[in-house]
């Protein structure tokens, strides 16, 4: 190694990039592309960033396996940033035994960071969790100890576990302070911010209020019977009913919910359920028909008894009934978490974040754009989409798999 590539990637191991730039910025050589690669990606051009990388790959060629595999962990860094996730895992995981074999432990662990990270963003938690635990953190850098304390945090945030959020999340401001990189610090306090800010609403007896991060996880360890908006499921003390392939029931469900401790109109249910404004006698008879099905379900939590104009629901306990909105209603909330975080996603991205096919996800982005929530940027196979953040919400609830534990 000469002195000017040693020079430039101790300058990009403390983020100065400029000052790496200067010293390979006219460079062609493999090793100078893969500084250039990774300055770029911290620059935030991650287009050019993944060109320089593929270039550099190649010009190492399979004689370099070590320069090879961590030019793959860079572009998978870049890769993960443009929330590409088409290539396959297992390149990557390749790459990382490649340099754990030789030796390379940093960089190996790099790449088992950023696989884990890749986890995350798909809504893999318990895969995620696995490989946090799975870290072999001795003797790593504070860079290290501070992504997988990062990583630690978001997983128990995202499992309502706020308490455990709190303390990795010191663990990574400390971790980040001794590493001295600035980018690190700010992601860790945005996650922090996250903590202070309502993530849902709570409806109750005619009352709206909104929620933080601990106030739902307080909510649902109540002991009231909670019907769970965001992840469409009942809940109650440790039991979860799942609703989530019972669209009309749950909208009746929520609709009784709301209305508690009163009844609602049978006519109401037929228009909030079946969206007329014209109930027919078929409208009834398939009300009737609805009723039974969640009555049945019902049974272990609640009575579903008929009045003199609607419906009531009366829980077995003696909590009440709450339901747990998100900050946005709608069929988009995944797409609207996953949004924003201010990156740019293309579809394909997004479904296999949400689990929805692409089509489904394109009709959802077609109603967004149309009320303005996202907007498109690029056209054809390069398309993404991009969203301004939830203003005033943090919206860790709507992402895929953040499913409070049962």
């Amino acid at each position: 190694m000469d002195s000017l590539i040693a020079a430039a990637g101790r300058a990009l191991s403390t983020g100065d990039v400029l000052g790496a730039l200067k010293h390979v910025g006219w460079r062609d050589d493999p090793p100078a592309l893969a500084l250039r690669g990774i300055a770029m990606a911290q620059l935030g051009d991650y287009p050019r960033a993944r060109d320089l990388l593929r270039r550099a790959a190649r010009g190492f060629g399979p004689r370099e396996p070590m320069a090879r595999a961590r030019c793959v962990v860079a572009e998978a860094e870049v890769a993960l940033a443009l929330r590409d996730f088409g290539a396959e895992p297992q390149r990557l995981h390749a790459a990382a035994q490649a340099l754990a074999t030789r030796g390379d432990r940093a960089n190996a662990r790099h790449a088992e960071l950023i696989a884990l990270r890749r986890q995350l963003l798909l809504g893999r938690l318990q895969a995620a969790r696995a490989a946090v635990d799975a870290l072999d953190l001795e003797g790593a850098p504070a860079a290290h100890h501070a992504l997988a304390a990062l990583a630690q945090s978001e997983i128990a945030l995202r499992s309502l576990r706020t308490r455990e959020a709190r303390l990795a999340l010191q663990r990574a401001k400390t971790a980040a302070a001794q590493a001295g990189i600035p980018a690190l610090s700010a992601e860790i306090a945005q996650l922090d911010a996250s903590l202070q800010r309502p993530a849902a609403r709570v409806l109750q007896a005619g009352h709206e209020q909104l929620a933080t991060l601990d106030d739902v996880e307080a909510l649902l360890a109540s002991g009231a019977l909670v019907v769970d908006a965001v992840r469409h499921a009942l809940r109650e003390g440790g039991t979860v009913l799942s609703f989530a392939r019972r669209p009309v029931l749950f909208a009746l469900l929520r609709a009784l919910a709301t209305g508690w401790p009163g009844d609602v109109d049978r006519n109401a249910l037929i228009a909030h359920v079946f969206r007329t404004r014209q109930p027919d006698e078929t409208h009834r008879a398939r009300l009737r028909v609805e009723i039974g099905r969640l009555r049945r379900l019902l049974r272990p939590f609640a009575a579903l008894t008929a009045t003199a104009r609607g419906f009531q629901l009366s829980p077995h306990g003696t909590h009440g009934v709450v339901v747990l909105a998100p900050p946005v209603d709608g069929e988009q909330g995944a797409l609207h978490g996953l949004l924003a975080d201010g990156m740019a996603w293309s579809t394909s991205a997004l479904a296999l974040a949400t689990g929805d096919s692409q089509r489904s996800v394109q009709r959802a982005l077609a109603a967004m754009e149309a009320t303005g929530h996202v907007r498109a940027v690029g056209r054809a196979r390069a398309q993404r989409w991009v969203a301004p953040p939830l203003a005033g919400f943090t919206t860790i609830l709507l992402l895929p798999a953040a499913t409070p534990p049962a």
